[in-house]
């Protein structure tokens, strides 16, 4: 079942692309007082316009259906497995950053020698 909301929500993300890219802009309009009108027989006398938002309308509420649907599919996948049944996890790697940090071997290294007053040279030409 999820495959298929899975599927159909693609399908419709690029039909939503799709639809969005042939829709005209609001400047568009002052074409068709130059002739350019005339193109946009193909959808009938009122244009493209009606039909694709229409079909815009209906495609982002099929999208926002199929994002719910995949979030309460996603929610109870989570709550029934976990993350220790998640193919993504390691256990070998979830052990050793788990390790606590009493059993992390500590390193010799020398303090490093905090520097004072007298080690910073003066400028030239200055009275210090």
């Amino acid at each position: 079942m999820q495959t298929i909301v899975v599927v159909v929500h693609v399908i419709v993300a690029i039909a939503i692309i799709g639809l969005v890219l042939l829709q005209q802009g609001k400047g568009a309009d002052a074409g068709a007082s130059f002739g350019a009108g005339a193109s946009q027989t193909v959808f009938g006398a009122s244009g493209s316009g009606n039909f694709l938002v229409r079909a815009t309308t209906i495609g982002a509420t099929i999208f926002f259906i199929t994002s719910l649907s995949l979030a309460v599919f996603a929610k109870n996948q989570s709550s029934l497995g976990g993350a220790a049944n998640s193919p993504l996890v390691n256990e070998e790697l979830l052990q050793e950053i788990s390790t606590p940090a009493s059993d992390v071997p500590q390193l010799d290294v020398a303090p490093v020698p905090t520097s004072s007053a007298d080690d910073v040279p003066s400028l030239p030409g200055s009275d210090n």
